[in-house]
């Protein structure tokens, strides 16, 4: 990011060039340690993170293979890939998980509300194409869907704007919709988090000391897999 500021770039440019490739050095041994220590290499390598790994050390590798001036616009957009090492971190964190299990388990509510609200947009903005027109900036119903998707998540650019009476009462009931709207998907975000935690709660990590399984019910007294008293 640092180095998208031309002020600091031509300061510290030879800074830069040092940790660019001591962090690709890093990264590199540690995408080669996973792809060596993973059962299945390939399964890793394709898979999301597997991917992200690869994606965030091959820009600085490129710039070797090509040296020219017509492709120094195609190596910093490639460079620009970097920013893909900021998913990296997100393996780090425990709550990540939960998080992601939240999501997976409420997609089919989240993708019936995206539904939902895409029918909402696309005939409010039908209307509202009908009802202004195009002399007052609403030239076809996509331009209009955009405007409708821009009043219904509140942001209000104010690009495209009604100036008749009927456009601007519809353009009030999608604005207070809209603040309902908004309010749905962090209900259904939060109802799935509260589920996956106390999901999380119920599992306790007791080693059974016959069999080692880990994770047993919370109360549970004897293993599940072995019937072994647990805590002895």
């Amino acid at each position: 990011m640092l180095e998208s500021v031309q002020l600091i770039s031509s300061r510290y440019e030879d800074l830069f060039y040092i940790l660019e490739w001591l962090f690709t050095i890093f990264f590199t041994i540690e995408f080669l340690l996973r792809l060596w220590i993973s059962r299945r290499p390939l399964k890793y390598l394709f898979s999301f993170y597997g991917l992200v790994d690869f994606i965030a050390v091959i820009p600085t590798y490129i710039t070797l293979f090509y040296v020219g001036g017509s492709y120094l616009v195609v190596i910093r957009a490639i460079r620009l890939l970097r920013v893909f090492r900021i998913l990296k971190l997100s393996r780090q964190l425990s709550e990540s998980r939960v998080l992601i299990k939240a999501l997976v388990s409420g997609r089919h509510k989240i993708l019936v509300f995206l539904g939902g609200v895409l029918t909402l947009v696309t005939i409010m903005g039908t209307l509202m194409y009908l009802v202004e027109g195009s002399e007052n900036g609403f030239d076809s119903i996509p331009r209009s869907i955009y405007w409708a998707i821009v009043t219904t998540t509140t942001v209000g650019y104010g690009d495209i704007y009604p100036i008749t009476v009927f456009g601007q009462i519809l353009a009030a009931i999608l604005m207070l919709m809209g603040y309902a709207i908004i309010a749905v998907p962090t209900g259904i975000v939060s109802s799935e988090l509260n589920k996956t935690s106390q999901k999380s709660v119920r599992k306790k990590k007791v080693i059974c000391s016959s069999c080692g399984k880990r994770k047993h019910n919370f109360k549970a007294k004897f293993c599940a897999r072995c019937g072994t008293l647990l805590g002895v």
